[in-house]
């Protein structure tokens, strides 16, 4: 595994020189490299679908407990997958929009360098190594957010996110420094077994809240969201790889990697809950007030990020498989219409939604890639997203607390997501034409391959949804709950109230989509983190 990681800021040190001298075979060699990844990893699959876990350890600084240990299991093999597979056609699609850009080799060395601290992240073991990675990945994400550095908008966003992640570094650097004193060592592994007496320290809450700031600003939580939809300044693949499939879920990684060791406490649940439920509320409401594209993207993945935050902290069985489905399911829609977005953006030259209208017949590729991931996120059948839409209900409707009130959360969420779901992925291409339409045309074939390849893979799961569900999404569960347990998903259980509140999300959510004119007004006015918030301090406002 440590060559895996390695081989990563090995190729990211020298991307420019390789782009230098030969653009193409460079391209080829950086695309082909997180597929690499991606294969050597997909062989674990089987034997961690069975339970096995492999770990390995390298002495780095024994003196201080700090080794470079790698342990792999049905959590760690889920991001490892999602990391590389998103990462490969992300890389394909940046060779094509980036082309020609004179600073193309300085982006694909921050990109694959990100791209070996965010598995350094995911496989690390020991919790030093695990937060040195977790740095590099903000390092690294700031330089990809303020690509276009002579931009100042770009250089402020990038800024911006750093300080925020930052920040939330710190706290979680001496988070993991206590809890590896209490549970008597930097092991995860072996933290698993001083789950009780570190569950009963008197210090466990403020471990645990230093850990929350530390996973809660990385995640974008809401009030720390605003540096993420800020975060769109980026080219289009940074938001694709960074912003829907892999930062943000990095603090999504750790709390479900910490949940067998510190979850299940009164202060867990209540904390996850809240901050995630008010999360999910805010970010799908403020979509519903921009015009940008990006932006609308961004806040709905700020709502989701609050979503699988609020499924660990409820942390059922039903809610983990629901965490961790999610996982899958918005990695791949997210990514399609951030890909979509960018090559509006890149064939048209604007991302406001009130001047985009009947692309379709210009752009059909990509408007189909455009449908099929929309409805997904609106949770239609038969896309994968509506069994994640089940499952989320599910996991409400059977919460050992608040059942009601958080089954209310989720139905208003993923109103919400319908609606978004409209604005992102028909209005653009759908309707009546749009001036000078027969100018555009549709994106080079290195682009549209991504957002169709993961659109079309939304609705085979969706319509075979155990070929993830054993090899993938159980042994993920098992890693968070910390026990062997099987997942069986289906797309149709018959009338259950699970399908029932579908029924109605999708109804509520075609009536709150011709009303989103004023919905995103009445958003405007109750946007109380704006006012009280920290973005306020840091913006100047």
């Amino acid at each position: 595994m440590l060559p895996a990681v390695l081989s990563g800021f090995f190729l990211s040190l020298l991307a420019p020189l390789l782009h230098r001298v030969s653009r193409k075979a460079g391209t080829f060699l950086f695309s082909l490299f997180p597929l690499i990844i991606f294969l050597y990893f997909s062989r674990f699959i089987k034997p961690v679908a069975t339970g096995q876990t492999f770990l390995s350890s390298y002495s780095w600084a024994p003196s201080l407990g700090i080794s470079l240990s790698f342990y792999l299991d049905g959590l760690a093999l889920l991001f490892v997958l999602l990391i590389t597979g998103i990462g490969a056609v992300v890389v394909l699609y940046s060779s094509a929009y980036l082309k020609n850009h004179r600073y193309l080799g300085r982006f694909y060395a921050y990109l694959l360098g990100f791209m070996a601290s965010m598995l350094g992240v995911v496989l690390s073991d020991n919790v030093i190594t695990l937060f040195i990675f977790w740095e590099l990945t903000s390092l690294s994400s700031y330089l990809l957010i303020g690509f276009d550095h002579e931009r100042e908008a770009s250089r402020s966003a990038a800024l911006q996110a750093l300080l925020v992640t930052g920040f939330g570094g710190l706290a979680l650097l001496a988070g993991l420094l206590l809890l590896g004193k209490i549970g008597g060592s930097f092991s995860l592994f072996e933290l698993l077994g001083a789950t009780d007496s570190i569950r009963s320290h008197p210090l466990y809450l403020p471990i645990f809240a230093l850990i929350a700031v530390g996973a809660l600003t990385k995640s974008a939580q809401f009030p720390f969201h605003f540096w993420l939809p800020n975060a769109m300044e980026a080219p289009a693949p940074v938001s694709t790889y960074l912003h829907s499939a892999t930062m943000v879920k990095a603090g999504i990684y750790l709390l479900a990697r910490l949940s067998p060791i510190m979850g299940h406490t009164v202060a867990w649940q209540v904390t996850l809950v809240v901050a995630g439920a008010v999360t999910m509320l805010v970010g799908g409401g403020l979509a519903m007030r921009q015009t940008d594209l990006k932006r609308i993207l961004a806040y709905s993945t700020v709502s989701i990020l609050g979503a699988l935050v609020f499924l660990l902290g409820i942390g059922t069985r039903a809610a983990v498989e629901a965490a961790m489905s999610y996982l899958i399911i918005h990695a791949i829609y997210k990514a399609a219409l951030f890909l979509v977005a960018g090559i509006v953006d890149h064939e048209t030259g604007t991302r406001d939604t009130t001047q985009l209208s009947g692309l379709r017949k210009v752009m059909p590729v990509t408007a189909v890639a455009a449908a099929l991931a929309a409805l997904s996120m609106a949770g239609l059948p038969p896309l994968f997203g509506f069994i994640g839409k089940e499952l989320l209900y599910e996991a409400t409707i059977e919460a050992p607390m608040a059942a009601p009130i958080l089954t209310a959360v989720a139905l208003m969420t993923n109103v919400l997501m319908v609606v978004v779901a409209g604005i992102v992925g028909f209005a653009p291409f759908f309707g009546p034409q749009m001036e000078a339409a027969e100018r555009f045309h549709e994106a080079p074939r290195a682009m549209c391959a991504g957002p169709a390849l993961l659109a079309l893979l939304g609705l085979v799961i969706g319509i075979f949804p155990n070929l993830t569900a054993g090899a993938v999404i159980s042994p993920a569960v098992a890693g968070v709950l910390a026990q062997p347990l099987a997942v069986k998903l289906s797309l149709l259980h018959g009338l259950t109230a699970q399908l029932i509140l579908s029924g109605v999300t999708f109804a509520v959510g075609v009536a709150a989509y011709y009303w989103r004119d004023v919905l995103g007004r009445t958003v405007s006015r109750l946007d109380v983190g704006n006012i009280l918030g920290p973005e306020r301090c840091m913006t100047g406002r």
